[in-house]
């Protein structure tokens, strides 16, 4: 079995927990074809039945799926979706977790990203990220602070976190794959400050100059730097006022990743934290847009109800 087999293997057995009696359904599309036929191989040899589904690309992450891909979605046992986009933050999505499948998405996995994700130790990962998610759950205020100029604050109160621990073995279960972050949702509307993102946003890759981000009263409200800054005033421009909205605030726990300019990764390294904005109601918000995109911040400060618990990208007493 060839490394790239192995890595699709891990994912199935050790993540999805796919079992002899079960039906193995693959999304992908043409970008990722290789990839998605080797999760299809590597699934023959572990469950009952296996179907390989590609889809036609989706334009942006979150765009909504075929409405007939439901019904599929909700009828096997577990689901692997290596797509260019991101289908984690759909509809589809969210209704088939509830149905009971497993899933776990992989959107603009590559080879490099999917071989060296797969190598990390899962089970601290999940101690590392439950534990966090646990912190943010329980908070009511964060606050993050960067040397270049990172400044800004979120409402928590009431919102549960969520981890992202790669285990995806219980009945409706989810995790992104490569996996390790824990994640919320903000109040909406009630985030202010200003953010500096300087290692890679979704939909663009590697920051090659920051991105300065102004938030009011939860929504973008400015948007300053160079070439990738025009690029996605554009995006946001076409998502309209939902697309600015301030969607989610993540922290990365996994030892292994490496920021590449692939947001799947980048999200998850740990020293990292990213705040995400669009689409956020398929995971605890009141928000529905046609984007969800992540951007990275590189060893940022940051603190939980006025305690700090990271330290210029150092988790403390973690």
């Amino acid at each position: 079995m060839d490394e790239l087999l192995k890595a699709c293997d891990t994912a199935i057995t050790q993540c999805l927990g796919v079992q002899k009696h079960e039906t193995l359904l693959i999304i992908g599309d043409e970008p990722l074809r290789k990839i998605a036929f080797s999760f299809f191989e590597a699934g023959k040899k572990r469950a009952k039945d296996v179907i390989l589904l590609e889809i036609v690309p989706r334009e942006i992450d979150g765009e909504e799926l075929p409405s007939a891909v439901t019904h599929i979605m909700k009828n096997v046992n577990a689901i692997i979706a290596p797509t260019s986009k991101s289908i984690s933050h759909t509809r589809v999505r969210m209704e088939a977790s509830l149905s009971g499948t497993r899933i776990a998405t992989l959107p603009g996995v590559t080879e490099d990203v999917l071989l060296r994700g797969m190598l990390a130790d899962y089970e601290k990962i999940a101690l590392r990220t439950q534990k966090l998610a646990t912190i943010l759950s329980k908070a009511k205020k964060a606050r993050i602070e960067t040397e270049n100029g990172t400044s800004v604050s979120f409402n928590l109160s009431n919102r549960g976190a969520h981890a992202d621990t790669g285990v995806i073995q219980k009945p409706g279960s989810f995790s992104n794959l490569p996996a390790g972050e824990a994640y919320i949702a903000p109040i909406e509307g009630d985030s202010d400050g200003t953010i500096v993102f300087d290692g890679s946003f979704g939909g663009i890759g590697t920051l090659r100059e920051p991105i300065k981000i102004e938030i009011k009263e939860g929504y973008v409200s400015s948007l300053s730097g160079g070439k990738e800054a025009e690029e996605l005033k554009k995006i946001f421009k076409k998502a309209g006022k939902s697309g600015t909205n301030v969607a989610e605030l993540g922290m990365g726990t996994n030892e292994k990743a490496e920021i590449s300019g692939n947001i799947l990764e980048d999200e998850k390294v740990m020293g990292t934290l990213h705040v995400a904005f669009g689409d956020n109601s398929t995971f605890g918000g009141l928000i529905e847009s046609s984007i969800h995109l992540d951007g990275v911040i590189k060893s940022p400060t940051l603190y939980i109800d006025d305690i700090k618990i990271m330290e210029k990208g150092r988790l403390l007493n973690i």
